[in-house]
């Protein structure tokens, strides 16, 4: 199973969560230094408690279960 699908697997274990408050998760892009890329969906593109969702819940899911990674970003917040 390569990187993509170790951590699309891992987001689908968070989805549930998410989509109970109107909200989803899709990955976007993950790059050479295993930096992952997300896009927060619905309501959790626009809540203002979306950084804290991604960082201890998606975030923390990810990084326990594939060491590897080094980072998460939710690129539709890094505006905010």
């Amino acid at each position: 199973m390569n990187l993509a699908q170790r951590v699309e697997e891992i987001l689908s274990t968070v989805r549930p969560y998410l989509q109970s408050d109107g909200g989803d998760v899709k990955l976007v892009n993950i790059t050479a230094d295993n930096i992952v890329e997300i896009e927060l969906l619905g309501a959790c593109g626009e809540c203002n408690l979306s950084q804290m969702t991604m960082k201890s819940g998606i975030e923390h899911a990810i990084k326990k279960a594939i060491p590897e990674v080094k980072n998460v970003i939710a690129i539709n917040t890094q505006k905010k």
